[in-house]
């Protein structure tokens, strides 16, 4: 049974109540020990409404309870390095949200530091452990499409001027929460993940909307990270990649992803450019047929049983993840991605900004 403290938690809204905690209560491997909060009220409150006597202001309280073998991160991200140094420095596995720092440094900060307390990671990249992501994975090793040509990804984020305060803090370019870090980020890794890494790309990030209006108040708020992203690229096994991922638009297609072969074509669809956390269609079509709707096999989405009454909902890939860290905990294996994957992601991300900056193709 491994012990769960978890930073970031509000009794009624956040990331933590939408997706954590409901995969840790599903799994019988976890259990949940300790919460902390920005306030003590608040922390009671989570503790109250979730079963969990723990609870604190002081997140060092937190990753020092020796009942407690995996510290969850799930805040904003410029606090992720202070509160993942802590947890590391504890001696704690840790698993924290993406991205997983405001910068490179910042990731490979974190990532240096678990190398040297010799403890498991993990980033909340989870769309890799979706089922249909698998399934895809699968088909392409089968040769389903042939030799991969190319792929095209399209992905829309925020739709229209309006946002909520809780996210006005992304529109600032500088806390490392953005259309490039969070839809952007989680839709390459999964490109890279299932056909390679970029050899060398290209890219233009522009900002269309910076005024943006904050719901509850009706104020406005200048924006300063970019609300469109487009890269080309060549992957190392010579595909051609293309992406597109806006927002601050009126609306468009969520999540469109072509992956074209010598024989085949393989399309992932969902509602938006987030794919661990929207449920994900795969469509196929052997030669020159439109795509039909391709069944995930039944195998892989029931692959962590206690886990079925989740399926659909934003905890499922979360919980898969957290099912197969514990797997990997048990048999010295490393299926979910680490700090040093998120490093390398981050490093993508990075080649971006700089070709965007330059104008220029640049290695990555």
């Amino acid at each position: 049974m491994l012990g769960v403290g978890i930073i970031g938690v509000s009794p009624r809204r956040g990331w933590a109540v939408t997706a954590h905690i409901p995969a840790l209560q599903a799994l019988p491997n976890y259990e949940i020990r300790a919460l902390s909060a920005r306030t003590q009220e608040s922390a009671r409150e989570a503790g109250e409404a979730f079963g969990v006597s723990a609870v604190f202001s002081d997140h060092q309280q937190l990753v020092n309870r020796p009942d407690v073998d995996l510290v969850s991160v799930t805040v904003k991200v410029p606090h992720h390095r202070e509160l993942v140094t802590a947890a590391l420095a504890a001696g704690k596995a840790v698993y924290c949200e993406w991205p997983l720092g405001r910068d490179l440094d910042d990731a490979r900060a974190m990532a240096a530091l678990a190398v040297e307390k010799g403890v498991g990671t993990i980033v909340g990249l989870q769309a890799r452990q979706a089922p249909a992501i698998e399934f895809v994975r699968g088909l392409l090793a089968d040769g389903y499409v042939g030799e991969v040509l190319s792929t095209t990804m399209v992905g829309l984020s925020v739709r229209g001027d309006v946002v909520v305060q809780a996210n006005a803090y992304m529109l600032d370019q500088a806390n490392g929460a953005n259309l490039l870090t969070i839809p952007l980020g989680h839709s390459v890794d999964i490109l890279n993940y299932v056909l390679g890494e970029f050899a060398e790309l290209s890219a233009v990030s522009t900002l269309r909307r910076p005024l943006i209006t904050i719901e509850e108040t009706g104020g406005h708020i200048v924006k300063t990270a970019a609300d469109q992203i487009a890269v080309i690229g060549t992957l190392v096994s010579g595909a051609t990649a293309s992406i597109h991922v806006r927002e601050a638009v009126a609306g468009g297609t969520g999540f469109l992803w072509e992956i074209n072969g010598t024989d085949g074509t393989l399309r992932i669809t969902a509602d938006a450019a987030v794919p661990g956390i929207f449920p994900l269609t795969v469509a196929g079509a052997r030669g020159a047929n439109e795509p039909a709707e391709l069944a995930v096999p039944a195998e892989l989405v029931r692959e962590w049983p206690a886990l079925t009454s989740l399926e659909g909902a934003p905890a499922f890939n979360v919980g898969r993840a957290y099912a197969a860290f514990a797997a990997d905990n048990d048999n010295g294996t490393r299926t979910v991605p680490d700090f040093a994957e998120a490093v390398r992601r981050h490093e993508v991300l990075v080649a971006i900004e700089r070709s965007a900056a330059s104008g220029k193709r640049v290695k990555v």
